[in-house]
């Protein structure tokens, strides 16, 4: 079985120097072919694009007209080959207009990276040793043992940090069974409720948030003044030399302050979640989650911030392949008035049919008319989550 592996890379100075040059090269090579193909399908409409294998074929002409090319992994050349191919079939054959047509890469990306297919050998307990970089320190190897690498990606973040990404294969590790199912209901004031009674406070990170923000504004306020300086200087006739953005420091601080916080609030929400799936797929068996389509709440502008502060796709996400890991069962259930129907009686409180969305959302506990059991509507969705997960399975509740 597949899996990701993030690590992170500290280089030196010269070996930071061999990153850009092997980004660069990347970016070339892609760009070259791209305006080859797109100079080729202008002057021919009928032109169909090469294929994978024909793309491969160039390399070996552009590394003779183009020697620096040789300075890569011939492995991260292929990947690009490979990785246009795919871009181009993707807006050939996409019905759906979901892929646009392949655009050029830019140097001034905050983010640059390259892939290779080739073997990262682990050297020491935080060092490994990569093609044409030679070894480089990290931040733990340990991850690494009795696994074997299919691919990797050196990547530059906009904090100026360099991260190893590995997809590696491994053995899946199955868990004793436990005996324990649980139903999960994703919620707005709490990011996730179970059959229990356990409630997952909201992702909340306020401080972070705070000063993303600040730094987010001093960003869009220099990245205007700046660009104003620019295009006012470069108009002028008798200018003797031309500006860019990236001449000026202040808006470079703020643009990495403002990436630096983000990914913060990135980490420590990931982080949050991988504990939180960790925990329910080791203690259960079975898990039951209400399917939601995130994407079409997220059109409810009220829901919006919650919503996607609390990451539900990534909770699905890491739920989902942590189950196949260690061999636990994820049930997927259609969410339709768990909230209203009591999962002691399971009759539909009909007291509810009349009210607005956020007149919904502000109820918090309801008294059943039918059995007058005393309802918190979080919890009693997660049990009707769990009550529909077993129908569906045929799997027998022992109820104490």
């Amino acid at each position: 079985m597949l899996k990701g592996i993030k690590l992170r890379l500290y280089p030196t100075k010269k070996q930071e120097q061999q990153l850009i040059i092997m980004f660069g090269n990347d970016r070339f090579l892609w760009n070259t072919l791209l305006a080859g193909i797109n100079q080729r399908y202008k002057n021919n409409p009928s032109f169909k694009v090469p294929t994978n294998r024909q793309m491969d074929y160039l390399l070996v002409p552009l590394k003779s007209e183009y020697p620096f090319l040789k300075d890569s992994d011939s492995t991260s050349l292929q990947v690009v080959t490979q990785n246009l191919y795919q871009a181009w079939k993707n807006f050939f054959n996409d019905k759906t207009h979901k892929f646009g047509k392949p655009r050029f890469h830019s140097r001034k990306a905050a983010k640059q990276s390259y892939t290779c297919k080739s073997s990262v050998k682990v050297a020491a307990k935080r060092y490994v040793r990569l093609p044409k970089l030679g070894y480089v320190k990290t931040s733990s190897t340990e991850s690494l043992k009795d696994c074997k690498v299919k691919r990797y990606t050196v990547q530059k973040e906009p904090t100026g940090k360099y991260y190893l990404s590995l997809q590696v294969e491994f053995e899946n590790q199955e868990l004793k069974p436990i005996g324990k199912v649980i139903g999960i209901d994703l919620g707005v004031h709490d990011l996730a409720i179970t059959s229990d009674g356990i409630k997952y406070g909201k992702l909340q990170f306020k401080q972070l948030e705070k000063k993303a923000r600040k730094w987010q504004s001093k960003y869009n306020r220099r990245l205007h003044g700046v660009t104003n300086i620019v295009e006012s200087h470069n108009h002028d006739k008798h200018r003797l030399y031309d500006l860019d953005v990236q001449d000026f420091s202040n808006w470079q601080k703020a643009r990495k302050n403002k990436a630096l916080y983000q990914a913060k609030i990135a980490n420590q929400r990931k982080d949050t979640l991988h504990k939180i799936t960790t925990e329910l797929v080791k203690n259960y068996d079975v898990i039951v989650l209400e399917n939601l389509k995130s994407k079409n709440m997220m059109k409810n502008h009220n829901l919006a911030n919650a919503i996607s502060s609390n990451a539900w796709y990534m909770f699905k996400t890491m739920l989902a392949y942590k189950c196949n890991w260690y061999g636990k069962q994820l049930i997927m259930v259609d969410p339709k008035n768990t909230s209203r129907i009591c999962s002691n009686c399971g009759k539909k409180n009909h007291d509810f049919d009349n009210l607005t969305q956020s007149q919904w959302l502000n109820i918090r506990n309801w008294t059943c008319p039918y059995c007058h059991k005393n309802c918190d509507r979080d919890i009693n969705a997660a049990k009707n989550i769990l009550n529909r997960g077993l129908k569906q399975t045929n799997i027998q509740l022992v109820r104490d």
